[in-house]
């Protein structure tokens, strides 16, 4: 059964001499904003490292396949669609009844359609558009950040002829020395009811958020951390109260503004939980 709850929720999560999101624009440096130096993680990143934590803790279990990965080709997965219905494929101009019938069976069978949504309108067997309920916008940095290159030695040269010059030679990564980023995001109970989006899966939502930077480390992303995560409740399907006005509940300010931040605990974080009638405020962490 559908969950019949709409939630709003605000996570903290910080970065320390690391690259959180690198910008293919920009020679893969950390994502800012030119205006402002803040630094910026795309909802994109974000919801793939979700994805790839659903896959970790409940991969091969009905229901919880992860449609945006590599591992096929999206028309080949739209065409199992109308394979396991037992329906006509390869056909121009499907009826509409075998479209959502298609629709359904994705939302069924892949976590990331029915929590996401898609678009899954191309090829000869398409399964129809999708809005998902659970939607992320991008995180900011709360200061602003340094983007950093650190020049380090390569002992291993790729070629005979590189090779020939020397053993070594130089190269850099780019880096964050520190990073605290919020990010906000929504779930839909209306649009949920649509996609059969659960409770359960609602729940996996929040402790893959919990544990996605946990099982994501590696050497360029360095050490990045969740810190906070909130989440609001709303008693109606239809929302409570404005989210904006719940996510201004949460404040975070720097403890010194006259140097740049380092740790988590060069920030105080706020919260109003003075609420709105049939509003519950959950401290995931």
């Amino acid at each position: 059964m559908a969950t019949a709850n709409t939630y709003n929720f605000v996570m903290l999560f910080d970065v320390t001499n690391g690259n959180p999101n690198g910008d293919p624009d920009a020679a893969n440096t950390p994502r800012i904003d030119p205006e402002t130096n803040y630094g910026i993680v795309t909802d994109v990143c974000l919801k793939r490292k979700i994805r790839n934590y659903v896959t970790l803790v409940r991969e091969g279990k009905a229901g919880y396949n992860i449609l945006i990965q590599p591992d096929r080709s999206l028309n080949a997965k739209f065409k199992q669609a109308y394979v396991d219905e037992k329906l006509p494929t390869g056909q121009k101009g499907k009826n509409s009844e075998d479209v959502a019938k298609a629709k359904e069976h994705m939302c069924k069978n892949y976590f990331d359609v029915r929590a996401f949504g898609a678009v899954m309108a191309t090829g000869d067997d398409p399964c129809g558009i999708v809005r998902g309920p659970v939607q992320i916008n991008f995180a900011t940095s709360l200061s602003p950040i340094l983007t950093q290159d650190v020049t380090i030695t390569r002992q291993a040269r790729t070629t005979d002829e590189r090779t020939a010059t020397g053993e070594t030679e130089m190269g850099k990564k780019s880096i964050v020395p520190y990073g605290l980023y919020r990010a906000e995001g929504y779930v839909s109970a209306p649009l949920a009811a649509k996609t059969g989006l659960t409770e359960e899966d609602v729940e996996l939502i929040w402790t893959a958020i919990l544990n996605m930077f946990e099982f994501d480390h590696s050497a360029a992303r360095g050490k990045m951390c969740m810190r906070k995560l909130f989440v609001f409740r709303h008693d109606s399907p239809l929302g409570n109260a404005p989210s904006h006005l719940l996510f201004e509940r949460i404040r975070v300010e720097p403890v010194d503004s006259a140097r740049p931040p380092r740790q988590f605990t060069d920030y105080t974080v706020a919260v109003d939980r003075n609420l709105p009638e049939g509003v519950t405020l959950m401290e995931k962490l």
